[in-house]
């Protein structure tokens, strides 16, 4: 464990008091997160940081997060909205700005700026939007979907009057999510404990993806990179942002000269969605079109 998390462990642990209540009487509510600490334990987290972790106020299940990725249907999407003009413009302004950490990244990982900025644009509007959403709740929310209560919790209060769905539907999803988010979950701790991150800091998707490039913790862990050179993978910073999506997409088979047929393909391993593919060779199509005007 890094100095600095177990040095943050005690601290939080003397602060807020894991085992007794705030006059030093035990506390009798369950802690939404109790069985999923002991997972993380059991896979070799250190106990005293995982302990301290959840018990800050900040951390807690995310009921309306969980409904919403339920409801969340790719297709419904807005896609055109990338396309409009005052979207290219703004496009057009980053390839000017940050044009020297466009051609960088185009130089060592043979991915177009224009294809960058297209991903990024459609990621999080150029590092303009970014969600509210803890990552590390968002992610423990959806791993605890692994325990029949919190799964019959959700449906009966939340999803049943909402959601076009069976029960066995849900059941199918949450139970693939919640094996999906218990692996990026522990990602993510790994992550935060390398860049020696507060781990209830960041923020990101109801998906648990996060940066401006929307990486989920896995791939930061594979393909993030430090593009300023300041000791640190932090995908809110541009520079680090345009270097991870170039080599993102190199690892998964970019390569120059790509007809548009193979970058589409390319571009699927990043969002799994067609719509979203076809979405980016277009914008990056406009791009370059108008550059060389």
């Amino acid at each position: 464990m890094s100095r600095w998390l177990a040095a943050a462990a005690l601290s939080f642990v003397c602060l807020l008091g894991w085992a007794d209540g705030a006059h030093g009487e035990p506390s009798r509510r369950p802690h939404p997160f109790g069985t999923l600490q002991q997972r993380l334990i059991g896979d070799g987290f250190d106990r005293s940081l995982i302990k301290a972790i959840y018990a800050r106020p900040e951390v807690t299940l995310d009921e309306q997060g969980l409904t919403a990725y339920f409801l969340h249907r790719e297709a419904t999407l807005d896609y055109d909205q990338f396309l409009t003009e005052s979207s290219v413009d703004q496009a057009i302004a980053y390839l000017k700005k940050h044009g020297a950490a466009l051609l960088h990244a185009q130089e060592l990982y043979g991915v177009e700026g224009e294809v960058v900025t297209a991903i990024l644009l459609v990621e999080s509007r150029l590092g303009t939007y970014v969600s509210k959403r803890l990552v590390l709740n968002t992610l423990s929310s959806l791993a605890a979907l692994d325990e029949t209560a919190k799964r019959d919790m959700l449906w009966r209060t939340y999803i049943k009057e909402s959601a076009p769905a069976s029960k066995d539907r849900f059941e199918g999803w949450a139970l693939r999510k919640s094996a999906w988010a218990y692996r990026e979950l522990r990602a993510y701790l790994k992550y935060v404990q390398a860049q020696k991150v507060d781990p209830v800091s960041v923020y990101g998707s109801y998906a648990g993806a996060l940066g401006f490039a929307q990486f989920i913790p896995s791939s930061i862990l594979k393909f993030g990179r430090d593009g300023n050179k300041d000791g640190q993978i932090n995908l809110y910073e541009h520079v680090d942002a345009i270097e991870s999506v170039a080599n993102y997409l190199k690892q998964h088979g970019w390569r120059p000269g790509l007809n548009r047929d193979e970058a589409f393909r390319v571009l699927l391993s990043y969002n799994h969605s067609s719509y979203y593919a076809d979405t980016i060779l277009k914008v990056a199509e406009r791009l370059s079109r108008l550059r060389s005007r």
